[in-house]
C-alpha cells in the first residue's frame, strides 16, 4: 500500500513548541516501557501510532492544531521510543563485568552520537527509499491513515466517518483479544514441536492481529518470501541441525536451543548477504539522493516544502560532530586498561567504523523497516553482524597486546552500542518520513523533530537502565545485588556479549554464518530470476527474516499478506481497498495502545501478568485462543465485505 497518494505540504503550524513538548513528555513512559520489555522478553513495540492517537486527543482540544503538528508529536515520540532498543547491546558491558552501572554521560553521549548519525545518514536515503521507492512501510502508512482519519473527522463527511469506524473496528478487535490473552483466558501463541524423519522441528503462530494487519499492509510478495524463509529454516535446516546435535533436554527446549544457538546464525548470514545485495541494488538512487541534496542545499523553498531537507552545512556539521564524539568516547573508554597505549589509534579506527559501517547500517535498517515495518525488522540481526565486524577489526589490530582480551571485548560491545543506536534511529526514521510524505509534512522539520527525540531518549535511557539494574539485575551478570531474585533475561545483550567474546577469543563457530551466506546468495539468484522472468518478486531480506525470526512472529505476517491480497483482488474498488487498509491499521493501533498500557501495569505492579484472572495453566486457554483469533479474523473481513457491498 505504499502507493497511497502523498498529500501536498500546506501552510500552518507544524514544528511548534507545544508539539515538541508533548512529544518529549510522552518519551518518558514510552521509552521506559520499551526498555523494560526489551530486557525482559527481548521485544519492543513501535510508539508512533500510540503517540499519534494521544496527540490527536490532546492537541485536538487546543485551537489551531492540524495533521502536521500531530505528525511532529508522533515523530519525536517514535524517535525516542525506538532508541530504547540500544538496551539490546549496552547491558552487555554489565553482563561482561566491565561496568557495575551505567555512567550517565558516557551512556547519554553514546546514544546521542549513534542516534544523530542514524538521523543524518537517512536524509540522503529519503529520496531513494521513500520518495522514489515502492517499499510498503506498513507502520508509516498505518500512522498516516490514523492522522488522516483524525483530520477528516474534524472536517466532517460520511466517508470520514466510515473510515473512522473501520479504524475503530480493527483497533477494538485487536485490543480486545490482547486483553483476553493478558487475563490468561486465552493463549497468545500456538506452539508445537515434533520429530521428523531425520530430526525434529516445530510450528509456531502468534495470535496477533497486529502482525496480521502488518501482513495485509506489506503485500503478497513479502508474505510469500517470508513463507519461503520459514520453509528453508524449519522444514529444511532445523531437522538437519537437530539430527546432528545431542538431545539433553525435553523436545521443546531442545529445538528452541538449536534455533537460538544455530538456526539464527544461519539466518544472520543469509540476512547479511541479502542486505548487502539490497543495498547494492539501491546504490544508484542513494547516490542520486546525495546529488539532489547537494544541488538543493542552497534552495530556500517558501511554498511547497515537501521535498526540502535540512541544510547541507548542518548535515555535514552533525556528521563530523557525531563521528568525532564517537571517536572521543572510544578514546576515553580504554583509558587505564591494557590497551590504553593504543587509545589514539583506536579513536582513529573508530572514525571509519562509525562512518562506513554506520551508513551501511542506516541503509540496511531503513530498507528492512520499509519492507516489513520497524517493529518486525530483525534489528538484532544487524547487531550480530555489527559486533562480529567490530570484534574482528579490533581483534586483528590489537589482539597481540598482553591482557587485551577483556578490554577489547568491552570496546567491541561499546562501539557496537553506538552503531546499534544508529541502526535503531534509521530503523524508525524512514518510517516517520513516509508518514510525513503521506500527510504533507516538510522533511526538514521532521528531521529536527527526530534529533530532538534522540536527545530525549538519551536522557531517559541511562536513568531507567540504572533503576532496573538495581531492582532486577541482568541474567549472566556477575555479583548481582538486587531487590529481587529474578534478574531480567536481557537475551540480546547476553548474545552480543557472548559473540564479542567468541570472536576475540577465537571460539566463534563460523560455519553456520557461512552456510547462511550461501543460502542468501541462492535467494538473491532466485529473486533476480523472478525479476528477469517477470514473476512475482522474492525480496531476499524477507526470506532472510523468515529464517532468522521466530516462526511465531513471521507466519502471521505471511498469512495476513495472503488474506489481504485475496481481499483486494475480490473487492477491486479503491474505496473497499482503503477500508481494508484502515482495518489493518486499526489492528496495529489497538495492540500498540494496549502494549503501552500493559507495560505500565507490569512495571507498576511488578508482575508478569498483572491482569491475570486464572492460573497460567488454564485448561481452556488454547481452545479459546485459537477459536477467538480465527473468529475475530473472520468477523473483521466479513465486516469489510459487507461495507464493500454497501
Amino acid at each position: 500500500m505504499s502507493d497511497l497518494p502523498a498529500a501536498p505540504a500546506k501552510s500552518g503550524k507544524e514544528l511548534t513548541l507545544r508539539g515538541i513538548a508533548l512529544g518529549v513528555l510522552l518519551t518518558l513512559p514510552f521509552t521506559a516501557a520499551n526498555i523494560y520489555l526489551g530486557l525482559k522478553v527481548g521485544l519492543t513495540f513501535a510508539t508512533s501510532i500510540p503517540a499519534a492517537v494521544i496527540s490527536m486527543a490532546l492537541l485536538g482540544l487546543l485551537p489551531g492544531s492540524n495533521i502536521r503538528e500531530n505528525n511532529i508529536v508522533q515523530t519525536v515520540t517514535s524517535a525516542a521510543g525506538t532508541m530504547a532498543s540500544v538496551i539490546f547491546v549496552l547491558p552487555g558491558l554489565v553482563i561482561l563485568g566491565w561496568w557495575t552501572d551505567f555512567p550517565f554521560w558516557t551512556s547519554f553521549l553514546a546514544v546521542v552520537a549513534g542516534g544523530f548519525l542514524g538521523v543524518v545518514f537517512t536524509i540522503p536515503l529519503r529520496r531513494a527509499l521513500v520518495t522514489n521507492s515502492d517499499l510498503p512501510y506498513p507502520e508509516g502508512v498505518a500512522a498516516a491513515e490514523v492522522l488522516r482519519v483524525g483530520e477528516d473527522v474534524r472536517i466532517g463527511g460520511a466517508e470520514a466517518r466510515e473510515g473512522l469506524m473501520a479504524l475503530i473496528t480493527g483497533s477494538v478487535a485487536s485490543a480486545g483479544f490482547v486483553v483476553l490473552t493478558s487475563m490468561r483466558l486465552a493463549s497468545d501463541t500456538l506452539q508445537t514441536f515434533f520429530r521428523t524423519g531425520i530430526g525434529a522441528s516445530g510450528l509456531g503462530f502468534s495470535y496477533s492481529l497486529a502482525l496480521m494487519g502488518a501482513g495485509h499492509l506489506v503485500g503478497l510478495s513479502v508474505g510469500i518470501a517470508m513463507l519461503l524463509g520459514i520453509a528453508i529454516g524449519w522444514a529444511a535446516c532445523m531437522p538437519v541441525l537437530t539430527s546432528l546435535a545431542e538431545q539433553h533436554a525435553p523436545l521443546a527446549d531442545f529445538v528452541t536451543t538449536v534455533w537460538r544457538t544455530q538456526l539464527r546464525f544461519i539466518g544472520a548470514g543469509a540476512m547479511g548477504v541479502a542486505a548487502t545485495w539490497s543495498l547494492l541494488r539501491t546504490i544508484g538512487p542513494i547516490v542520486g539522493g546525495l546529488v539532489d541534496m547537494v544541488k538543493n542545499s542552497g534552495r530556500q523553498a517558501v511554498g511547497d516544502q515537501s521535498d526540502r531537507d535540512m541544510p547541507l552545512w548542518s548535515i555535514v556539521a552533525l556528521v563530523v560532530g557525531s563521528t568525532l564524539l564517537a571517536a572521543l568516547l572510544a578514546y576515553l573508554f580504554v583509558g587505564g586498561t591494557a590497551i590504553a597505549g593504543s587509545a589514539l589509534t583506536i579513536a582513529l579506527i573508530a572514525i571509519p567504523i562509525m562512518l562506513v559501517w554506520g551508513f551501511l547500517i542506516a541503509a540496511i535498517c531503513g530498507y528492512m523497516a520499509g519492507l516489513i515495518g520497524s517493529s518486525n525488522s530483525p534489528i538484532s540481526g544487524v547487531g550480530i553482524l555489527a559486533v562480529v565486524g567490530a570484534a574482528l577489526i579490533l581483534g586483528a589490530s590489537f589482539g597481540g597486546i598482553a591482557g587485551a582480551e577483556k578490554p577489547l571485548v568491552a570496546l567491541a560491545i561499546f562501539i557496537t552500542s553506538m552503531l546499534f543506536a544508529a541502526a535503531c534511529s534509521s530503523n524508525d526514521n524512514l518510517q516517520d518520513l513516509k508518514t510525513g510524505q503521506l500527510v504533507g509534512a516538510a522533511p526538514w522539520r521532521q528531521q529536527i523533530a527526530l534529533l530532538i527525540g534522540v536527545v530525549a531518549a538519551a536522557v531517559v535511557v541511562p536513568y531507567v537502565l540504572n533503576l532496573l539494574a538495581q531492582a532486577y539485575g541482568f541474567s549472566g551478570a556477575p555479583n548481582l545485588h538486587t531487590v529481587t531474585s529474578q534478574p531480567l533475561a536481557a537475551p540480546q545483550a547476553n548474545l552480543i556479549a557472548a559473540l564479542a567474546q567468541g570472536v576475540i577469543g577465537g571460539k566463534l563457530d563460523w560455519h553456520l554464518i557461512k552456510i547462511g551466506a550461501a543460502i542468501g546468495a541462492g535467494i538473491v539468484a532466485l529473486d533476480e530470476l523472478c525479476r528477469w522472468r517477470g514473476w512475482m518478486r522474492m525480496p531476499p531480506l524477507a526470506v532472510g527474516f523468515g529464517i532468522y525470526l521466530p516462526m511465531s512472529a513471521t507466519l502471521p505476517v505471511a498469512v495476513g499478506a495472503i488474506i489481504g491480497a485475496w481481499y483486494d483482488k475480490v473487492v477491486k474498488t479503491e474505496r473497499a481497498q482503503r477500508l481494508g487498509t484502515l482495518v489493518a491499521s486499526g489492528m496495529i493501533v489497538g495492540e500498540s495502545l494496549f502494549g503501552v498500557l500493559n507495560a505500565g501495569l507490569i512495571v507498576g505492579f511488578n508482575r508478569d501478568a498483572p491482569l491475570a484472572v486464572v492460573a497460567a495453566d488454564f485448561p481452556l486457554a488454547d481452545a479459546v485462543g485459537l477459536v477467538g483469533f480465527i473468529g475475530l479474523v473472520i468477523f473483521l473481513y466479513a465486516w469489510l465485505f459487507q461495507k464493500a457491498r454497501a
